[in-house]
């Protein structure tokens, strides 16, 4: 996309991620998430969007346990992306997403977990995580829990699991 420039976040982007993920969700749960999660060390990724100096678009990932646990195995969670209100709809949550997952991938990353809109994350190669065995800990519907796997082999070594997402999550939902 022409002018957007996308990279990590820094401190001096933290008042202006709150300001777009609580505009892009019409509500400052997310925003609080996204600000616990930063406090207590809980954002494996957070990256954002510019144009012409502003951030316009958000995306954190968290860390991810399992029960039980899978040694050697690292699970992310996608949540939130936020995109600008005015900025919507124009390929941003996609350039975000894709950028992150490839950020994930870097990190060690073996798959990423995400509650979601079902017409939308298909697109990146998200899937039904049931299909693979994987529970989510809170209640979804079931096409809306899905997951990606950016390792070979991982989805099937976390079969028969359930993710258990960062507590900032129970705290908020």
């Amino acid at each position: 996309m022409d002018g957007i420039t996308v990279r990590p976040e820094t401190a001096a982007d933290i008042s202006e991620i709150t300001r777009v993920v609580d505009a892009a969700f019409g509500r400052d749960v997310e925003g609080e998430l996204v600000k616990r999660l930063r406090d207590r060390g809980g954002l494996a990724a957070s990256l954002v969007a510019v144009k012409d100096g502003a951030v316009v678009s958000h995306i954190g990932f968290s860390h991810v346990r399992t029960e039980p646990a899978v040694p050697g195995v690292n699970l992310s969670c996608l949540a939130p992306v936020a995109v600008q209100p005015d900025l919507q709809k124009q390929g941003l949550g996609g350039l975000l997403v894709r950028a992150g997952l490839e950020v994930c991938r870097e990190m060690g990353a073996g798959a990423v977990c995400l509650v979601g809109h079902a017409d939308y994350y298909p697109r990146f190669g998200f899937s039904r995580a049931s299909g693979y065995g994987i529970a989510c800990e809170f209640e979804a519907p079931d096409e809306a829990w899905m997951v990606i796997e950016l390792a070979p082999g991982t989805l099937e070594k976390l079969r028969g699991t359930k993710a258990l997402f960062h507590p900032v999550f129970r705290e908020l939902v």
